[in-house]
């Protein structure tokens, strides 16, 4: 499979363009951490751009993301793909995370989506944002209060990274991406914000 049958896929499943940012981030921060440890980028890169794909169809467990996974197995792909995008989901008890592809697609899932809340409430965006102010962010328990702070906690212990490298990391990559994000400076407000 192509990245572009990923994306066409992705497509065909889900059109808020909220959740299409949150698996190109995903997927960002996936290829980043591949080309660091050595690891098959575009596997990484599949199984962030496709993790939540089924979501918004079908987003109550466990449908997601079992629907999804039928889905990618009728399509074709990879069973370690398949496995790795099954086990984000706590709830299912005959997946649990064992590879590091698992474990980072654990590990920047949730992150990436309050990192990419904690851009969205500054005037510069991803510009200048650092895992300090990330960290910050995480003790105000309003905001964003949907994200699983343990999740991001054990995510990146479980993935052997230290959480300030991680969000750090994980920024960098979404900066490479900001402008398909919508997370770049607006050219008017961009001056003193970083």
């Amino acid at each position: 499979m192509s990245r572009e049958d990923d994306l066409a896929l992705l497509h065909e499943y889900t059109e808020n363009p909220g959740l299409v940012r949150h698996m190109l981030a995903v997927e960002a921060a996936m290829r980043a951490w591949a080309r660091r440890l050595g690891e098959d980028e575009e596997t990484w890169g599949t199984v962030g751009l496709l993790h939540d794909f089924d979501y918004e169809r079908w987003p109550d467990p466990p449908d997601h993301p079992l629907k999804g996974s039928e889905i990618l197995k009728e399509r074709g792909y990879p069973d370690h793909i398949i496995y790795a995008i099954k086990s984000h989901a706590d709830y299912l008890p005959d997946c649990p995370r064992v590879s590091p592809l698992d474990k980072g697609l654990y590990a920047c899932d949730e992150l990436c989506g309050f990192i990419t809340a904690c851009a969205l409430v500054r005037p510069g965006r991803l510009e200048g944002l650092k895992a300090k102010s990330v960290r910050k962010k995480m003790k105000a328990a309003g905001f964003a209060a949907k994200v699983n702070r343990d999740d991001i906690i054990n995510g990146a212990e479980d993935f052997g990274v230290e959480l300030n490298e991680h969000i750090d990391f994980c920024i960098a990559a979404m900066q490479e991406i900001a402008a398909e994000l919508d997370l770049l400076v607006e050219a008017e407000s961009s001056g003193s914000d970083a």
